[in-house]
């Protein structure tokens, strides 16, 4: 810090005056007031603005993307910045994604058949609908437990569909299932869509739905989360970049928010990391709005 940056905060931190401060220290308070009042230098401009563009980013991204986000955000604007200056602009600057909580596991093995893993964690898909993936999470709420179940293209990273509601059941998962094949124009068959061991999935009526629609069910393992490691990568991404970011009052706001975010932001805007940090995919394979 120089000496004329000490002076300033002095009286920006603790409220010592200038005139003060210049005397202690035996300088011309007319030099500090020709510091201040200087014109910005190129350098100092640049990076005013690029404070500015980065906050502007980070405050669009909801207070989620990183580093790596942002700079592939700066690099289409025109900007010639390395993620490593970004990173250390967003440390001074205090901005910082919030920490992931632990998830609480909500799979409980039915009692029917599992249907085999055809997965084997090889999570990408070489086209769309060739390569599914699913699993249901729970929402806090002030009026109790809300769940969503979620149908995701592993080829294209975004939600075919989902749907919401306060019972964990295959009645869930066949909402979520039926949205994400209405979707796609209901031309799915031969589809893999690969979850966990769960009985909202190994359900007879949600095997029904499979068959009605041409879709081959994989499951990994009880209690083994790495097996379905690309849906709980989604759960971790909708709890840290939004819900725990919001308190819902009731069901009906958690449902409207959720939507929202999903079909105007993740859908649309985010970034994927498993997309080569692309945002959007062409308009055929994005989704339609849906909660059951």
């Amino acid at each position: 810090m120089s000496v004329a940056a000490f002076i300033s905060s002095q009286k920006t931190d603790h409220g010592v005056p200038h005139a003060l401060t210049c005397r202690a220290l035996g300088l011309s308070q007319s030099w500090y007031y020709k510091w201040r009042d200087r014109a910005p230098t190129a350098r100092q401009q640049r990076r005013a603005d690029l404070d500015a563009q980065i906050e502007a980013r980070f405050t669009a991204s909801g207070g989620t993307y990183g580093s790596p986000r942002i700079t592939r955000d700066l690099h289409e604007a025109g900007w010639r910045v390395s993620e490593n200056t970004v990173a250390g602009r967003m440390a001074a600057l205090g901005l910082a994604g919030r920490a992931v909580r632990k998830r609480r596991s909500l799979t409980r093995q039915g009692k029917r058949p599992a249907a085999p893993d055809l997965v084997r964690r090889s999570f990408t898909a070489v086209a769309p609908d060739v390569l599914w993936c699913g699993d249901v999470t729970e929402i806090v709420t002030g009026e109790g437990e809300l769940y969503l179940a979620t149908v995701e293209d592993l080829f294209s990273r975004r939600l075919l569909g989902y749907a919401m509601s306060e019972h964990h059941d295959a009645t869930l998962t066949i909402a979520s299932l039926q949205m994400a094949a209405v979707t796609r124009g209901g031309t799915i068959d031969g589809v893999i869509f690969h979850t966990d061991l769960g009985s909202e999935y190994s359900a007879a009526r949600f095997q029904d739905a499979c068959r009605h629609w041409g879709v081959v069910q994989s499951m990994g393992r009880v209690g083994c989360a790495l097996d379905n490691a690309a849906a709980e990568s989604f759960n971790s991404t909708l709890k840290v970049e939004y819900v725990h970011r919001y308190r819902f009052a009731t069901r009906a706001e958690a449902r409207l928010k959720i939507a929202t975010w999903i079909a105007d932001f993740y859908n649309t805007r985010r970034r994927h990391s498993a997309a080569d940090g692309l945002p959007e995919v062409p308009s055929r394979f994005r989704t339609v709005d849906y909660i059951s």
